[in-house]
């Protein structure tokens, strides 16, 4: 392909990436004409050109069958690193439409938890179509990484890592290390084992480089390194790698022996899962993380997005007819002070607001570890405190536009209310996600639209009861 044409649809790329829709159209428009005119070489070199990620991306955009027939036209090792950057489900489409030998070519070259992930993701027959097409060491190392259970560091982990023994020098150790580099994920840090294969230690290429030459393993290694165990939850795994800086974390079993590392791009892969799921509770979107962590969600469908949304829109409906009930029992309180309802929009959104924002510090405190559920009683107390002071800061502002808009009385109201009804919405956005992990519920549950809903119910109750006191009116049943 001449540099020229080249450079065109690399300028058309970064458009499209960009999210320029007409530069992608026609950036399809063209590989296609490579494709149908069976011009292989140029699209060959498009593609070498581009980083794997991009070329993903592009191969996205097109259907499963007519991506499987723009990778058909590239070497293997291209076809392996393009492959490891599509998503799931997109994968496991194109997996489906493979022949055995293309798709086993591909399994076999693959790392090893992407491959153990990829054939997790395949039907029952696909999987016993594969199996005789791969070696029977891949058949052994997939059974053992797909064996564990979803959401363990085993299912995360890699059985593609470096082991040193203790008595070999440094280097010795080195030589070892170029001898298995080409086929290892990382050799950043090494893990030193018996023949038993018990983890002794780790120790990192910095350290065997800057040691001396005759200097031994089990001198320079150290010996007591932080590890996981198969059967630990990857969250758990991913926060203690993310707290300590590890590129990699080894994982024992049950009879501490090494058998896997979990690397930091598996890691990252679960912090932005998990946080995309509790981005989607905190929005009551029920369950949604899961099925957009597998595709983008440019291309959810619409029954998706509607099927997980219309659950909690339907229940918040029926919480929020409580705030309609609260409103028909003070009619009598309404009808004698009408101008206490153009203040009702003003203070039931202010303590939603006050509450989703203590919901969201809570949630994001124990959802890191930065607070413990032991602590609720002791931040309960803090955020009272602190209630106090912004819903005085608030009901005193209020109050002055109270008494531009009606009466003295009906401002003192106000102000009032508006205090009261801060610190209400701040102290159940507070202890809700308390209450929810207690009962071992997912604290991001206790999501905006929830505590908002309650602190609407909560701030009619409280407005017009002060009212109905203050300014001598009685509610009616």
């Amino acid at each position: 392909m001449p540099d020229t044409i080249l450079l065109e649809l690399k300028t058309l790329l970064d458009a499209a990436l960009a999210g320029d829709s007409k530069s992608r159209e026609l950036l399809a428009t063209r590989l296609n004409e490579y494709l149908e005119a069976g011009d292989n070489e140029s699209l060959r070199d498009f593609f070498s050109y581009v980083h794997p990620a991009d070329a993903s991306q592009i191969l996205e955009s097109y259907s499963p069958e007519q991506a499987c027939s723009f990778i058909r036209v590239l070497d293997a090792d291209r076809q392996v690193q393009i492959f490891n950057y599509i998503p799931a489900r997109f994968e496991a489409r194109m997996a489906g439409i493979m022949s055995r030998q293309e798709l086993a070519s591909i399994i076999g070259a693959m790392s090893h938890d992407e491959r153990a992930d990829l054939y997790n993701r395949l039907t029952p027959e696909q999987q016993n179509d594969i199996l005789p097409a791969l070696a029977q060491v891949e058949r052994e190392d997939i059974f053992k990484l797909a064996s564990y259970p979803e959401g363990t560091a085993g299912a995360v982990m890699t059985s593609d890592y470096c082991t040193l023994e203790p008595h070999l020098t440094a280097a010795g150790a080195l030589e070892k290390l170029r001898r298995e580099a080409p086929d290892r994920e990382t050799i950043y840090n090494s893990y030193v084992i018996d023949h038993q294969r018990k983890l002794l230690g780790a120790v990192s290429l910095r350290q065997l480089v800057m040691a001396t030459p005759n200097s031994l393993v089990k001198d320079i290694m150290i010996s007591d390194p932080i590890y996981g165990r198969a059967t630990d939850s990857d969250e758990d795994v991913a926060e203690v790698m993310a707290k300590y800086d590890l590129i990699a974390m080894p994982i024992i079993n049950g009879d501490d022996k090494l058998v896997g590392i979990v690397t930091f791009d598996d890691v990252q892969d679960i912090i932005e899962e998990e946080a995309t799921e509790d981005f989607h509770r905190m929005g009551s979107i029920s369950g949604l993380g899961e099925k957009l962590t597998e595709t983008s969600f440019r291309k959810a469908g619409y029954w998706l997005l509607v099927q997980k949304r219309l659950p909690w829109l339907l229940g918040l409906v029926f919480v929020n007819l409580l705030s309609g009930a609260g409103i028909a029992y003070f009619e009598d309180t309404i009808k004698a002070v009408v101008a206490l309802v153009f203040f009702l929009p003003l203070l039931i959104a202010s303590g939603g607001n006050a509450g989703a924002q203590s919901a969201t510090l809570m949630v994001r405190a124990l959802a890191t570890g930065d607070v413990k559920t032991k602590d609720w009683l002791s931040l309960l107390g803090r955020e009272a405190g602190i209630a106090l002071f912004l819903g005085a800061g608030m009901a005193f502002a209020v109050s002055l536009i109270g008494v531009f808009r009606s009466e003295p009385e009906v401002a003192l109201v106000v102000a009032m209310t508006m205090l009261a009804v801060v610190i209400f919405g701040s102290l159940v956005g507070c202890l809700l996600p308390f209450m929810l992990t207690r009962f071992n519920m997912d604290p991001a549950t206790a999501s905006a639209p929830l505590i908002t809903s309650i602190a609407d119910v909560g701030g009619i109750i409280i407005y017009f009861s002060i009212a109905t006191w203050l300014l001598g009116t009685s509610g009616a049943l």
